[in-house]
């Protein structure tokens, strides 16, 4: 298995536990793995990833990062604070016209020091733009290091791999073996991940990826993109695991209304998880994907007494940007 030094960021082990409020309502053990807890401003997945990319930044002599994302990134937030810890020049990239009020994420990258860029009306592709800007500081004589939407690379995806391995050691732990995993998927690193240390640290528990954006959004298919970061572990890791595009699975029953945008779906997933168990989850990925399990949990699509581990992404901040719709 690969292990590259990484930069400490994260809070960890994140919290695991049991949600018995919820657990009493389905023919299910229900349990929570709390990435919202990594504690990097506000904490959230992408923390795992940058442990692993702003080393590698580090390690190469970079003074500067860039990346993309929309307003209310989480990435990009997590991607301010981390270049702030380490002593980076940040540069986001994002979508739209700067607004005349910043909120949510969105206000917290500017607080962490991030140059903020929009793109406006601008047509050409987001990859396009993110080279045209690191060309741009380049230029200036900054040595750029380019993270990927959602860090998601095989370097960003190595921090997901570890977590399996924490995961593992947490079950252990607690003497507990789960029947399926389910997360938001969206730029796929932390699919690719999940799916690369399941294998290593033989987890059998089935990953239940709920996709929050529609399909027509992507570049290039999103399990292409997984499938190549796992080609990618397998070319440079002595432990290949044997993974083949089509077992790459993506549940795309609740994606419709497309990125971002908030349904009573997202409302009532996140009303129901505060209420019960006093846990909040963010509008864009963990409601639609807390929205899903709960979904199909109430279906009893799976088999009764299952062990299922919904595994919390964070977004905590983004909650404020959609706050009237959220009353």
């Amino acid at each position: 298995m690969l292990k590259p030094p990484k930069y400490p960021l994260a809070f960890l082990p994140t919290p695991l536990h049991y949600l018995p409020n919820l657990s009493r309502e389905v023919p299910y053990q229900i349990y929570i793995k709390r990435d919202d807890q990594t504690g990097l401003a506000s904490g959230g997945n992408k923390t795992r990833k940058l442990e692993y990319l702003i080393q590698d930044a580090l390690n190469l002599g970079y003074d500067t990062v860039i990346t993309a994302g929309a307003q209310q990134s989480n990435h990009c937030r997590q991607t301010a604070a981390a270049c702030a810890l380490a002593g980076l020049e940040c540069h986001l990239w994002l979508n739209g016209f700067q607004p005349e009020h910043y909120q949510g994420n969105l206000l917290l990258s500017h607080l962490l020091g991030a140059h903020l860029h929009f793109s406006g009306d601008q047509a050409k592709g987001r990859e396009a733009a993110l080279k045209q800007l690191q060309k741009e500081l380049n230029d200036q004589g900054q040595k750029t290091y380019l993270i990927p939407v959602g860090g998601s690379n095989l370097t960003g995806a190595t921090g997901y791999i570890a977590a399996m391995s924490e995961l593992k050691q947490q079950m252990t732990e607690q003497k507990i073996d789960f029947d399926y995993i389910f997360f938001a998927t969206s730029s796929g690193g932390t699919q690719a991940g999940l799916m690369i240390g399941q294998n290593i640290f033989n987890i059998k528990a089935r990953l239940m990826p709920i996709l929050i954006d529609k399909e027509a959004d992507f570049e290039v298919p999103l399990p292409q993109h997984i499938f190549d970061i796992i080609s990618e572990f397998n070319v440079a890791s002595s432990q290949p695991i044997h993974i083949n595009l089509d077992d790459i699975l993506l549940i795309k029953d609740y994606n419709k209304a497309g990125y971002g945008i908030l349904t009573t779906h997202e409302q009532a997933a996140i009303h129901l998880l505060a209420r019960q168990e006093g846990i909040l989850l963010d509008p864009v990925y963990t409601g639609r994907a807390f929205y899903g399990m709960w979904d199909v949990l109430q279906q009893k699509i799976l088999p009764e007494n299952s062990r299922v581990l919904f595994w919390h992404t964070g977004g905590l901040p983004a909650l404020c940007a959609y706050a009237d719709a959220l009353r």
